[in-house]
């Protein structure tokens, strides 16, 4: 386990290296985070006009989660998609633009709305078994179910954006990576999810902090203050995202090749990929 841990580093350094030398990828996160925003917003609206969730998780309540879920993870994945795709580029030696991400997702149209209604579906449901307040192995089983869903779906954008397959076939290929990447798959993602959730909360009470010193001094500079700490965490944010998907090209790339991604030379990749007992 601790070489796993060792090797995940080591891919999530190399990734972040890649990462640096084209930091136009995180232009898609900062545009899918935008993109999200405008649909919360549009589905808000209705929701409390409407008290659609007023009566608890019924039919309606039902509907309207999946038409909410669908346009969030079609708008997320059409953007991951554009990131990988530019990534796998770079990964193969090539300088990828903005344009190539956004054509390399466009050409998918097809399965990433098919995937988006699959990962909505699943979303509705696991959503359902959480809600169970007076049921809590139920909850529980949803949340366990939650973490497999992410852990089986994490190479399924790669898939989808460099073979021409369907949404349920990619979730297959995805779930196969899985049985030979789970030690990596799981630990960069935790990794990386716990790493940027302490820079985050660190980021935040360092924030807090100023901003009641510059209070101390003029509301105005409070304000200031607080607008650069909140972009300061936006823009971490937003490298988590991009750091993820480079790290899920790579991941990919070599389980379907076999040779090492420029960038990542030095890094055992090949232990990655040995068969799992």
């Amino acid at each position: 386990m601790f070489e796993k841990f060792s090797r995940s580093w080591a891919l999530v350094k190399a990734s972040a290296a890649v990462l640096r030398s084209d930091r136009e990828l995180m232009l898609f996160p900062l545009l899918s985070g935008a993109a999200t925003l405008v649909v919360l917003a549009t589905f808000l609206l209705p929701m409390f006009a409407l008290r659609i969730f007023d009566g608890g998780f019924s039919a309606g309540a039902a509907i309207f989660g999946f038409l909410f879920y669908f346009c969030q993870y079609s708008v997320i994945i059409f953007f991951n998609c554009a990131l990988v795709g530019a990534a796998l580029i770079r990964l193969e030696g090539g300088d990828p633009t903005v344009r190539d991400g956004f054509d390399a997702a466009k050409s998918r149209l097809p399965a990433i709305f098919g995937y988006a209604a699959i990962a909505a579906t699943v979303g509705v449901l696991l959503q359902g078994l959480k809600g169970r307040d007076n049921n809590v192995l139920v909850r529980l089983v949803g949340s366990g179910l939650g973490v497999a869903w992410t852990l089986a779906t994490f190479l399924v954008v790669p898939v989808l954006v460099s073979r021409d397959i369907g949404p349920i076939d990619a979730l297959r290929q995805s779930v196969d990576l899985l049985k030979r990447t789970w030690g990596e798959n799981a630990v960069g993602q935790v990794g990386i999810g716990a790493a940027f959730g302490l820079l985050t909360a660190a980021m935040v009470l360092v924030g807090v902090g100023l901003v009641v010193l510059a209070a101390q001094a003029s509301v105005a500079l409070a304000v200031v203050v607080a607008i650069v700490a909140g972009l300061a965490v936006l823009l971490l944010g937003i490298y988590q995202a991009a750091l993820s998907g480079v790290y899920s090209a790579a991941l990919y790339r070599y389980a379907v090749s076999h040779e090492t991604p420029a960038g990542f030379k030095g890094v055992a990749l090949e232990q990655a990929f040995v068969p799992k007992a």
